[in-house]
């Protein structure tokens, strides 16, 4: 078995946001985008391991959050390389409906109204675009691993899990005071959002107890298993927290134009 090298492209200083990439014997899978514009940055991070965009294979978006999708439909076009999503959040990506969300901490709607989370990107299409509780197998895309579905976060969240024990899970967990940030990095705790923590802590579970032995988020991290185990079991009894619009909290988010977006 040819172990995966995973890359950690930093998308925002400290750990705050990233997205990787997985570079096997014959692919390179891109796991979310960033935010929009984040194309240059994750360029560079390929350059610097003999790659270039020709060489990725698939981009996989985890959720349609705007820290996660926000490039992808520009990367699209720069790659060649398909989009796999999940159709939980079709509805987001194609810009069709707005998003919610569930805060997680006080300071939820302070974020919400900076305007931040709701930052627009461009719509797409997923090409691979996965239903109910699909897995698909990653060899033909140069990874041993499978990409799959695994709600909680939001309904449409994907994870991937690899041969090598890595688990690749976007937003289902994050660590880090301050999303990453500068201290108890090795300590999980929740993003600002999730919409279903009982539903994150069996996806966890699941993976714990599959052999999943590393986690991969994209903020903060990465976490042990012993320490991914801990938080899923703290998830077990929470409810959802109250849920949230963009507009019903006052954020007036302009809808930029599509030569602000594609550069």
């Amino acid at each position: 078995m040819n172990k995966p090298t995973i890359i950690t492209v930093p998308i925002l200083p400290f750990g705050m946001l990233h997205s990787h990439l997985i570079i096997g014997a014959t692919g390179c899978v891109l796991v979310d985008t960033g935010t929009p514009g984040s194309e240059d940055k994750i360029e560079r991070v390929l350059k610097k391991h003999g790659r270039s965009f020709r060489d990725v294979t698939l981009i996989v978006v985890t959720h349609a959050h705007t820290d996660h999708a926000g490039s992808a439909a520009r990367l699209r076009e720069l790659t060649g390389a398909p989009i796999l999503a999940h159709a939980g959040d079709l509805d987001y990506y194609e810009r069709r409906k707005e998003m919610t969300y569930c805060v997680t901490h006080w300071w939820g709607p302070l974020f919400l109204r900076s305007g931040v989370p709701g930052e627009p990107y461009l719509p797409f299409t997923p090409d691979i675009l996965l239903q109910d509780d699909a897995t698909i197998d990653l060899s033909s895309y140069g990874i041993e691993g499978v990409a799959r579905h695994t709600p909680g976060h939001t309904a449409g969240s994907v994870s991937v899990e690899l041969s090598s024990g890595d688990a690749l899970v976007g937003d289902l967990i994050a660590s880090g005071v301050f999303l990453g940030g500068f201290i108890r990095t090795g300590r999980a705790m929740r993003p600002p959002f999730e919409d279903d923590p009982q539903a994150v802590s069996g996806e966890l579970m699941g993976m714990v107890e599959a052999g999943m032995q590393r986690f991969h988020m994209g903020h903060g991290g990465p976490l042990a298993a012993k320490e991914v185990r801990r938080h899923a079991l703290s998830l077990r009894n929470l409810n959802p927290g109250r849920k949230y619009g963009m507009q019903a909290i006052g954020c007036a988010c302009s809808e930029p134009k599509r030569a602000e977006l594609v550069k």
